[in-house]
């Protein structure tokens, strides 16, 4: 199992630099409160370098919400692994719900931005999970395991400690719904066994997070499961009070 719980806040579109002042003070003034629990902090990419500066002596690192497969060229919009390197970044959010469903990335994309972020060095946190009529179809571990064999196809094992597997089912991301412990239990025990099937012993350490309306009134039973690690969290990492509870709770 991984030495640290980790807790990884995604504000999607929304913050501003009050936000990164605000988050970053609390977060310093309350550390005690969660000493044992890695956390980063993945803001739009404007707000990045304010990020970086105003954690830099801090015990927080920085990631980014989404990264170009390409190194360079003529991809007006896009953002490279070394510029994000550049920028302080050390870990990415890739295949996320959002980013497959409104920008149509799919799978042989995302295979080549992991390929590209690992050889930059980034920690890469892959999102998978299942809309809710594929759970209800009964096809949950069909969807998500094809999705991390694809994502992670021809990945070397060398590169696997640089990988966090977030399970968020798409039907309780912003909806309020949210899986049971024991729904999300299951599929992690799922996940462990397929990430330890494609890398061996190393499988056991990789980091693997649960992310769909995580709140502080249920981040510490979902945490408490045996093969769940921690959390990747959209809404409630936008509140600082919301945030320090969550990353309490998975302080254990």
């Amino acid at each position: 199992m991984p030495n640290a719980s980790l807790v990884i806040a995604n504000w999607k579109m929304n913050g501003n630099k009050a936000l990164v002042k605000e988050m970053t003070a609390f977060l310093r003034d309350n550390k005690e409160q969660f000493n044992a629990v890695d956390v980063v902090v993945c803001p739009p990419f404007t707000l990045i370098s304010d990020l970086t500066r105003e954690c830099y002596y801090d015990d927080i690192a920085v990631g980014a919400q989404n990264v170009s497969e390409h190194e360079s060229g003529a991809y007006t919009g896009e953002v490279s692994t070394s510029q994000l390197k550049e920028a302080g970044v050390g870990y990415v959010l890739i295949g996320h719900s959002e980013r497959r469903q409104l920008f149509a990335e799919n799978d042989e994309q995302i295979n080549r931005k992991i390929k590209s972020a690992l050889s930059a060095d980034l920690q890469v946190v892959l999102c998978v999970g299942e809309n809710k009529s594929q759970r209800d179809a009964g096809e949950t571990w069909n969807v998500v395991s094809q999705q991390v064999k694809s994502a992670l196809q021809d990945v070397a094992t060398d590169n696997a400690g640089k990988i966090i597997v977030a399970y968020e089912p798409v039907w309780a991301i912003g909806t309020g719904d949210t899986a049971t412990p024991e729904q999300a239990q299951e599929v992690h025990e799922n996940l462990r066994a397929l990430v330890v099937d494609l890398f061996g012993e190393i499988g056991n350490k990789l980091p693997l997070l649960y992310g769909g309306s995580v709140k502080p009134d249920n981040a510490k039973e979902l945490f408490s499961q045996k093969d769940i690690d921690g959390g990747l969290i959209g809404g409630a990492s936008l509140k600082t009070n919301d945030f320090l509870s969550i990353c309490q709770a998975a302080q254990g």
